[in-house]
Order: C-alpha cells, then structure tokens, then sequence
C-alpha cells in the first residue's frame, strides 16, 4: 500500500524568549501509486515537512498517518533519499544496498534477489564488488535509489536526490527513477527547488507559501505530461505553459515573503 494522510498540520518551534511558526494547517494526502512534488520559496518548511512525513519530527498539532498508521511508528515502512548518498565507503557495493535489509531482518534469500534486480535495473550489476569511490556520483545515487527501495518501502521520500548532479546526469537519473517508480508502483514525495523536475516527475505539484509555511496552491499535472518520461515531457507545450504558471506564482510568493 501506501496511502498518506496529512492532517491539519502544523509546527511550532519553541525557545525560551519565542515561539517560531514553520508550519501551519497544512492538509493533503496522497494515493498509493502516486507521485507528488514541494515547491515553495527558500526556508518555507519543505523539508520540514518532508521529515514530519517521515516521523523524524513530531507535529505541534495534526496527525500524519500511512495507510492508517502514525509515520512516527516503527510500524511505518518508509524510504528516504537525500541529497547526499550517505553510501559507507568500506562496505562493497552490494553490502551497502542489502544493508537496511540486514537491519530490519528482511534479509531473506527473496529480497536479497530482489536488491540484485533492482542493481541491474539501474546498469550497475556489474558493479557488486566495487566500491562507493569507484562510482561516478550519478552512480553512487542509483546505488542510493536501490538501497532505499531494497525494503521494500510503502512511501519513498526524496529530498533533492539530484540537486548535486550535472544537468545532463540529473535528466537521465529523473527518466530512471520515474520509470522503476512506475514500474514499482511506489507512492512517492519529491522535494525540489526545480520547477521543471517537479513538472516533468509528478501527478501533482504542491506550491508552499514563505514561512509560516502554508499549501498557497495545488496545481494538477495534465495527463500528455504523466504519460511520458521526464525528458519527453519537458519539449511538451503544456509543460511549458504549467511551468511559466507555476514560476508566476513562485515569483509571487517571494514577493511578498515577509
């Protein structure tokens, strides 16, 4: 499965001298199968919200809940994918994606062959013996893809998985991950400042106001846009048209931030 409910939620950090809004009433949910993007101005809470998502942090008020169950529960089988790889550099490259297996006791002889198939979904096979610093950091994220969906996770969370890659690297990688996402059938949350990407990648797009974060719009992605890969999809004319629509309202936000 993998079926979010995002509940009225809000966040509030507190000091001794002040109390900070990072949130406030945001409510969405998201169907199982379905992609969804966060866009919003700098520091309007996206990966804030990202990790109330993932239970890392607890909400002020409001309840986060996957296929019923609170995502601060271990009961919760959630993926995360950063920025960064986090690949560790003594382990081979087929201990790394079969170590969050090894952790969570699912290291059956069945998922361990379904690690090696996702390996080879993603061209790196032929790379088991190697080590993260014999990757090229295009590869070293397909190795982190794979670790992350080698649990088999219910809802797979990325913040900026490509953001540190070069253009070209970055087109490929959203073109494989979209396809094997597709082909899993795994819910899942984009973070990004990329308009495009989040356009090209998603069902959805979820545009949030300046801090106190709020959802300021909701925008659908047309079906001729969903129905292709990434790349396909940025030479469409709706494409363009959502994205100078989306840029307006960005623009806007940032306008009147503060």
């Amino acid at each position: 499965m993998g079926n979010l409910r995002v509940d009225d939620v809000s966040l509030t950090y507190l000091s001794k001298s002040d109390a900070t809004k990072a949130l406030v009433d945001i409510h969405f949910s998201v169907e199982n199968g379905e992609f969804i993007s966060i866009l919003g101005p700098s520091g309007c809470g996206k990966t804030t919200l990202l990790s109330l998502v993932a239970g890392i942090l607890k909400p002020t008020s409001g309840t986060v809940t996957l296929d019923g169950i609170p995502t601060s529960s271990k009961q919760a089988n959630i993926g995360y994918m950063l920025q960064q790889d986090y690949l560790f550099p003594w382990l081979s490259i087929e201990s790394n994606i079969k170590l969050g297996q090894k952790i969570l006791r699912m290291d059956t002889p069945q998922s361990k062959d379904s690690a090696l198939s996702l390996l080879e979904k993603v061209g790196l096979l032929d790379k088991l013996t190697h080590y993260p610093s014999q990757l090229s950091g295009g590869m070293r994220q397909r190795v982190a893809l794979v670790r992350m969906m080698a649990t088999n996770p219910s809802l797979l969370l990325l913040d900026e998985p490509f953001s540190a890659l070069d253009y070209q690297t970055k087109l490929k990688l959203e073109d494989l991950v979209a396809t094997i996402l597709k082909e899993e059938q795994k819910t899942a949350i984009l973070v990004t400042h990329d308009i495009g990407e989040a356009i090209a990648m998603s069902d959805r797009v979820i545009l949030l106001s300046a801090r106190p974060g709020r959802i300021a719009k909701i925008f659908d992605i047309p079906k001729e846009i969903r129905g292709v890969l990434p790349f396909e999809a940025r030479q469409l004319s709706s494409y363009t048209e959502l994205f100078n629509e989306i840029w307006k309202e960005l623009e806007s936000l940032e306008t009147n931030k503060g």
